[in-house]
């Protein structure tokens, strides 16, 4: 028997949204440890971006099932995967292994990273669901400043593999927390019937409307930028300037409290100035600092100066990642499911490939990260303009 819930729903529906960054942050600071026990100095951005290619591929199919089978089913069904396929991560013995069980647990973890979004468009619309989804960002956003903290601790004091064991534990209590508390919110009478040629049409329809695909492409590149971020810092703080585990945890820790602040002002922004404009703000300012990223790369100052241009970034992440979800699912709310996975497809798609392209340019210094972050950004600002006129429901 499901004991729903109302007033509570956004934090259950952030601890969900939560298992991306946990499954992401957490190892990040032991990227160093695994390469060096699995003999492999990719190892760590190998298994990163097969996590992001199991998202971008789970959500394609978990977003077509929950529109015909609600979001609940689906939901369950990708914790359980996910937990087993981190419980495989566990008692990975080289690269490929934990390069496989990665994609698995990403294919599961799919679930939890996109159905809450569409929870989110079954219930509201515009402002208002720009608003639930920075509600949402507030309790996920915990997990980014504490997850590669605790990484730190447990490489510091145990292996990095009860990172995964964490991780593991986590998957269960998420199962729990929906089975017992989260109801569906997708009703049978605006649930599909589709096979499998009708959801690649759907898909494709979609493809084709001009709100998605210019607000999709400003998400796709953000996360890109981002993802890259993810894949390069532990190899420049830790490696080339020599910071602990510890250190970089911080680093990462100062990051995602600017990126939380900025998400909790956009709902005053949206309702102040509209959704159009913060995006229009949020790409300038994430292009200038990417920039100066850029620069920096080039003519290197230190770590210091480096880390101050990553924390000038997250403006654009925290504005940029909600308003854009919004923008892309605002004329999709009778498959909502369905977009959510497309648009989720694409950010993790190009995270994907941004994460693997700055593996493959590691040169040893910040070049790799900071030019692949710089073509991203400069990429979703050119996206931005391509953006029609949207009209929304007045904020609730």
């Amino acid at each position: 028997m499901v004991r729903p819930v109302t007033k509570n729903l956004p934090s259950l529906l952030g601890f969900l949204i939560a298992i991306g960054p946990v499954s992401t942050d957490m190892y990040l600071p032991a990227f160093p440890a695994i390469a060096h026990d699995l003999g492999a100095a990719a190892a760590p951005q190998y298994s990163l971006a097969a996590y992001f290619t199991g998202l971008a591929i789970g959500q394609m199919t978990v977003g077509a099932l929950s529109d015909r089978l609600g979001r609940r089913t689906p939901l369950l069904a990708g914790l359980l995967l996910y937990t087993l396929g981190t419980i495989g991560c566990l008692v990975s013995w080289n690269m490929e292994s934990l390069v496989v069980f990665r994609f698995i647990s990403a294919l599961g973890a799919a679930a939890g990273t996109i159905l809450p979004r569409a929870m989110v468009r079954d219930l509201a619309d515009g402002p208002a669901a720009a608003k639930l989804l920075s509600r949402l960002m507030l309790v996920m956003g915990v997990a980014p400043i504490t997850a590669p903290m605790l990484g730190a601790l447990v490489v510091s004091l145990m292996s990095w593999r009860m990172i995964f064991g964490f991780c593991a534990l986590y998957g269960v209590a998420a199962l729990a927390l929906t089975w017992g508390y989260l109801p569906d919110t997708l009703p049978l009478a605006r649930r599909t019937r589709l096979g499998v040629g009708a959801v690649m049409l759907r898909y494709a329809q979609i493809l084709r409307e001009r709100g998605f695909l210019s607000h999709a492409g400003i998400g796709a590149f953000t996360a890109a930028t981002l993802f890259a971020y993810l894949a390069g810092t532990p190899q420049i703080f830790i490696n080339l300037y020599h910071w602990n585990a510890a250190g970089y945890a911080l680093l990462f820790g100062i990051n995602s409290m600017a990126y939380i602040g900025f998400s909790q002002l956009n709902p005053g922004l949206v309702t102040r100035y509209g959704i159009a404009r913060i995006i229009k703000f949020a790409t300038l300012s994430l292009a200038a600092a990417c920039l100066l990223l850029g620069l920096l790369a080039l003519h290197p100052l230190g770590a210091l100066p480096l880390a101050a241009a990553l924390l000038l970034c997250e403006a654009g992440f925290g504005l940029l990642t909600p308003n854009a979800l919004v923008g892309a699912m605002s004329r999709h709310q009778a498959h909502a499911g369905s977009a959510s996975a497309l648009f989720g497809t694409l950010q993790y798609g190009g995270g994907a490939l941004a994460g693997l392209a700055v593996g493959v340019l590691a040169n040893g210094t910040a070049m790799p990260m900071a030019f692949v972050m710089l073509a991203c950004a400069i990429a979703a600002l050119a996206a931005s303009r391509a953006r029609p006129r949207l009209t929304f429901a007045p904020a609730e």
